[in-house]
């Protein structure tokens, strides 16, 4: 096990699968530089620009592009460089990628990976701030995948390379140089479709993803300290497909659940899962199952004081958490 950044992980797993794949291509605006946040640094030295893909701004044209490499042999990685740019490629994902297989009538899979980083905390305002995950995860034909630590960022981007069917991957930028962790050395590839159990407590059940995973822990962590609640954390990991088995295991754990994710509240991945959890383990719920997420504002403000106002936080998360096991 090596310290790791999450963004170094990323990294790692993006380097290996190269050395592994001849067949693999990353492509993106200005990723031969290193892209804005550095990821493929040193890819077009080691890789030559053949396999390193300077694009036109173009998202669209970065994903049709994509596709066409995949049907004919290739494994692409395709770049956005926000996932608030990825609006203008919805088309091309939602219409033909998330489509291909189902299409052919299981002829023919279109295995490309699109990564975007996401979210907010980085004062970044209305256009590079945005969590589009719940509008993806809706779609039939897409895995959509959002990890928290620097193990399971480098597993899950080994894994969804290797998948033969598209894989939408969001990293949230606030986390590339924040968060730390420990990262196996030897080859592995982190499940899609399977969440992690970080921490077991029996009052109530927290369930989150990405960069609010470890709000969620150090809330949980601080409360037990306190000695007032004692909280099981479900970091989900993949948003699609969901791992209903841990949801619900770890929703009869406890019978009270809070869902936290910093996207917008109304239609995000929290009603989702709260419609699992409500449909198929309503009789063991001690409490309504609740979400804590960001409002229903349109955009993310640049003012910083705004942006934390809007975001969940570990204060906030605490507080709920406090509530729901008081009910």
């Amino acid at each position: 096990m090596t310290s790791k950044t999450y963004i170094e992980a990323i990294r790692e797993g993006l380097l290996e699968e190269m050395d592994r794949l001849d067949t693999m291509i990353v492509l993106g605006e200005d990723i031969q530089e290193g892209g804005v946040f550095r990821v493929t640094d040193g890819m077009l030295q080691k890789y030559g620009p053949q396999r390193v893909l300077d694009t036109p701004l173009a998202e669209s044209s970065i994903v049709g592009v994509s596709i066409g490499m995949a049907i004919n042999g290739c494994v692409p990685v395709a770049e956005i460089q926000f996932a608030d740019f990825a609006y203008p490629a919805f088309n091309q994902i939602i219409s033909e990628a998330a489509k291909w297989r189902y299409r052919s009538n299981n002829g023919w899979g279109c295995p490309i990976v699109v990564r975007a980083p996401y979210g907010a905390g980085i004062r970044g305002a209305m256009y590079h701030s945005q969590s589009i995950e719940a509008l993806l995860a809706h779609v039939p034909g897409l895995k959509v995948v959002a990890p928290s630590t620097p193990a399971d960022a480098k597993g899950l981007i080994k894994a969804a390379i290797r998948d033969p069917d598209p894989v939408i991957y969001f990293e949230h930028k606030k986390a590339y140089r924040m968060v730390k962790g420990e990262v196996p050395d030897e080859d592995f590839a982190t499940s899609i479709g399977s969440a992690a159990l970080r921490r077991e407590g029996d009052d109530i059940t927290v369930i989150s993803y990405g960069l609010m995973a470890h709000e969620c822990l150090q809330a949980a962590e601080q409360l037990a300290d306190e000695g007032a609640v004692d909280a099981t954390v479900l970091d989900l990991r993949t948003l699609a497909p969901l791992d209903r088995d841990a949801i619900l295991d770890a929703a009869k754990r406890t019978g009270k659940v809070l869902i936290v994710h910093e996207d917008n509240l109304t239609g995000g991945i929290g009603a989702e899962v709260s419609a699992m959890i409500s449909e198929h383990a309503f009789d063991y719920l001690d409490a309504p199952v609740r979400r804590l997420a960001s409002p229903d504002v349109p955009a993310m403000p640049f003012n910083g004081a705004l942006e934390d106002a809007l975001l969940p936080s570990r204060e906030t998360i605490a507080a709920a958490m406090r509530d729901l096991a008081a009910y």
